[in-house]
């Protein structure tokens, strides 16, 4: 494959930051994109709804389902998976891309947002995934995306935040377990990771303000990754756990300066993202 044109994404999130930017990047080629979010109204902290995500992927090219429900909920799962196929005729390509981040050590982290996380970023990519299997066993190219990191099991990450490491790395097994599992059906299931921080509010609000900000790259190029994995053929690749960068450079893209958040930062000032060294 070279273009997702008439191809449909079904995805967990997205209304803003890199959920968005992969929707963007797969609209201009023309893609169905069906979104399951939460954010039906304006958030006091957060840019975008799913309703103004659904007017940016339209004035991109694409065609947008915006489908209001939580990805905790299986009746909502469920919706979205006969929705998308009601609207579109099938799915090709399921990206998990909500999920929640707490990284509070093990005594401070709540009990709820410890089940928060496993909800949404474990349970919720296992689910949707499933959900959708029956419809991209039917698909020419089907794959399953989860943006979630390669298992690295460094003390460093373990101990520096055990309940949201869980959770990552939960939705990377689950990723890995399916591959395994429908690789006979074709079905290609990846995980995909930075090696830097991404701009985005989660980074803004969580990981350290403009400092961490202004050492970050934008959400672009892990959409420009993930688009080089899902146009691929599925039975190229398929139960490995990719980096952004090593994908780019794969596909012949080996200068990154255009994807600073802030032009003419250079890359070795780009703060590090977890769980990668």
């Amino acid at each position: 494959m070279t273009t997702l044109a008439g191809k449909t994404i079904l995805m967990s999130g997205g209304s803003r930051g890199i959920g968005l930017a992969i929707a963007l990047r797969a609209a201009r080629d023309g893609a169905n994109i069906a979104m399951l979010a939460k954010t039906d109204a304006p958030h006091p902290k957060l840019e975008g709804t799913i309703h103004t995500a659904a007017e940016q992927i339209r004035e991109a090219g694409g065609q947008a389902l915006p489908i209001v429900g939580d990805v905790r909920d299986d009746s909502d799962i469920t919706e979205a998976v006969m929705t998308a196929q009601g609207e579109f005729g099938g799915i090709d390509i399921v990206i998990n891309n909500a999920s929640v981040i707490d990284l509070s050590t093990s005594l401070d982290l709540a009990a709820k947002k410890y089940d928060l996380m496993q909800d949404v970023n474990v349970r919720g990519t296992f689910m949707l995934s499933r959900a959708a299997i029956p419809q991209l066993r039917e698909s020419e190219n089907p794959h399953i995306l989860s943006l979630s990191p390669p298992l690295n099991l460094s003390p460093r990450w373990l101990g520096a935040h055990t309940g949201y490491t869980m959770a990552k790395y939960g939705m990377t097994m689950a990723t890995l377990g399916l591959a395994a599992e429908f690789a006979d059906a074709g079905v290609a299931a990846n995980t995909l990771w930075p090696r830097t921080t991404i701009a985005t509010a989660a980074v803004q609000n969580l990981l350290g303000g403009d400092r961490v900000m202004a050492a970050s790259r934008t959400p672009e190029i892990y959409a420009d990754a993930a688009y080089a994995v899902i146009t691929a053929p599925a039975s190229a690749r398929t139960g490995q756990t990719l980096i952004v960068e090593d994908v780019l450079e794969a596909a012949g893209v080996t200068d990154f300066s255009g994807y600073a958040a802030v032009p003419g930062t250079p890359d070795d000032r780009l703060f590090p993202d977890i769980f990668l060294d």
